[in-house]
């Protein structure tokens, strides 16, 4: 504990009335080793063993969430704009005026619509898969060497669980190969399709509330200007940002505690409801709800959404703008 006490005193310097002040005395190339041998010790402790199931469990409603959702978008189209991100699930888009397109197009445009997919609706994001949890920083000219994988599956992996070969390539872009949906989907019955929604909607829920737990529990960093997220107790030094007109080529990454959203995108679209027109208008943009891509996806199958979205569908909110009140 003197020691302890003197390399403390000696680094950040004696306290007084409250103030802290700093010394220089002290050589931190002194203090590196101390820091990474504390490092390589916490791993030690990980994975925690109560983890373990939770792991598992959403790597299963992963798998069942792409399969659901691979099958419902046999059944209701997705359209995806053109020029942006915006989607929207029905056999034609709404004329919303939202498109905020290319660099150099007109904002507030119409959306130009054309055959969404998979990706539209699960967002894919993807991490640098780790050789072991608590390993020296990702360097820039390193980045060729480790495996790029699902975020959620690499989360999973380090919480404990044993990812098979496929879960570990399973995502949106292959799943027809892997998974594929459900075989006949023209020849099944409104009930069939409202069964699968059903089970693909709590697959969605059982995964975010899964991923949410993990990412109490281990450390998940995501970059404060783009979407790159990194699993580990640091960011990587692969300079992939970009955000920055100055930098010559891309930048460095500025890394934050990530969440849920970041691993998991809700991908947030219109939903039309009961009393909504056939087709949405620019003039009751303010009326109408919005919903997770998922979620809106199964209600088109016929289940009722959790309570919990009510608020964002409007479910009994006006449709038609005031001005056209007679």
């Amino acid at each position: 504990m003197a020691l302890r006490r003197k390399l403390w005193v000696d680094f950040w310097g004696e306290l007084s009335n409250g103030q802290r002040f700093y010394s220089s005395k002290f050589d931190l190339k002194k203090l590196r080793p101390m820091i990474m041998k504390r490092i390589e010790n916490r791993a030690k402790d990980y994975p925690i063993r109560d983890m373990v199931p939770v792991a598992r469990e959403v790597l299963k409603a992963r798998a069942l969430l792409i399969r659901g959702v691979s099958t419902l978008i046999k059944v209701f189209p997705v359209q995806a704009c053109k020029f942006c991100p915006e989607v929207f699930i029905g056999e034609k888009g709404h004329l919303i005026q939202t498109c905020r397109g290319f660099r150099r197009r007109a904002k507030n445009r119409v959306h130009e619509w054309i055959s969404g997919s998979l990706d539209d609706i699960l967002v894919p994001v993807e991490a640098f898969h780790l050789r072991k949890m608590f390993q020296p920083v990702i360097e820039h000219n390193q980045r060729f060497d480790f495996e790029r994988v699902p975020a959620v599956v690499e989360l999973c992996w380090q919480a404990g669980a044993d990812p098979t070969d496929q879960d570990l390539h399973l995502n949106t872009r292959n799943s027809d190969g892997i998974v594929g949906g459900v075989h006949g989907v023209e020849s099944l019955s409104p009930e069939d399709l409202t069964v699968i929604a059903n089970g693909t909607l709590k697959a969605w829920e059982t995964l975010r509330s899964g991923v949410q737990r993990l990412t109490l529990v281990y450390p998940v960093k995501v970059c404060e200007h783009c979407s790159e997220v990194h699993v580990g107790p640091s960011g990587h030094k692969a300079r992939l940002c970009g955000v920055f007109k100055y930098e010559s080529w891309r930048g460095t990454h500025f890394w934050k505690k990530a969440g849920v959203d970041d691993l998991v995108p809700p991908k947030i679209v219109w939903h039309r409801r009961p009393q909504d027109p056939p087709v949405l208008l620019d003039e009751g943009r303010g009326y109408y709800g919005h919903a997770p891509a998922v979620v809106d996806l199964c209600t088109k199958a016929g289940v009722v959404p959790p309570t919990k979205y009510f608020t964002m569908i409007k479910v009994l909110g006006r449709s038609e703008p005031v001005g056209s009140e007679h």
